[in-house]
């Protein structure tokens, strides 16, 4: 599977503007299917009881089965996901359920997840409003650190020294903070290499939007 910087390297060649990113085919609907795709693969591991390859799943009586395709419709158009399947078929994912084929109301947190100044207890709190039903604190956890590390990923990634082109601008996003549902600024900055290619160079979030965050 793509690490999420080739993704995202991949989907921001054909971005001229901060809208092309959040909208049908842009940044949205790429973090939506990695965020989708990861929380399933823990939640499989939950299920099986064992890792990826581990030695547990032997003689366990259920191992992985390969994956199969499932569109899902959302605020950003259609997408495709990846979906884990056990060789018992008792999988069910909790986080897209089967027979569900919406995925809405949670653009705001999809984004804000991946921007700088969010820390691991309100990417905690909005996998809790995504799953949207009572799951084991033990399950949210573990899909909590595994897309808290994807992010990181992608925020650690390493940029060129010098892009001639650099746009500036801001979306307004309602996130959830300390418990409360708050309006909040993502800052974008996205760079033209010397190539021409464009590349996510960062998101940052702020309290307002105004010029005076980049100086």
């Amino acid at each position: 599977m793509a690490s999420v910087d080739e993704l995202l390297d991949a989907l921001m060649k054909d971005c001229k503007k901060p809208e092309e990113i959040v909208g049908e085919n842009g940044l949205l609907k790429q973090l939506t299917k990695r965020v989708l795709e990861r929380a399933m693969q823990v939640e499989m591991t939950d299920h099986l009881g064992y890792e990826r390859h581990s030695p547990d799943g032997n003689n366990s009586g259920n191992s992985r089965n390969g994956t199969y395709k499932k569109t899902v419709k959302g605020e950003f158009g259609t997408l495709e996901v990846t979906v884990p399947r056990d060789r018992n078929g008792t999988f069910e994912p909790v986080i897209l359920p089967k027979g569900q084929s919406r995925f809405t109301g949670f653009d705001d947190k999809i984004i804000s997840m991946y921007a700088r100044g969010m820390t691991t207890r309100d990417i905690l709190s909005h996998l809790q409003e995504m799953y949207g039903v009572e799951i084991s604190p033990t399950l949210v956890s573990q899909v909590t650190d595994a897309i808290a590390d994807e992010v990181k990923q992608w925020q650690n990634r390493p940029l060129d020294e010098v892009y001639p082109i650099v746009y500036l601008d801001a979306i307004r996003v309602r996130v959830r903070h300390n418990g409360h549902v708050i309006n909040k600024a993502v800052y974008l900055g996205i760079g033209i290499t010397a190539e021409g290619i464009k590349e996510i160079l960062g998101m940052w979030t702020a309290e307002n939007e105004g010029a005076k965050f980049w100086l």
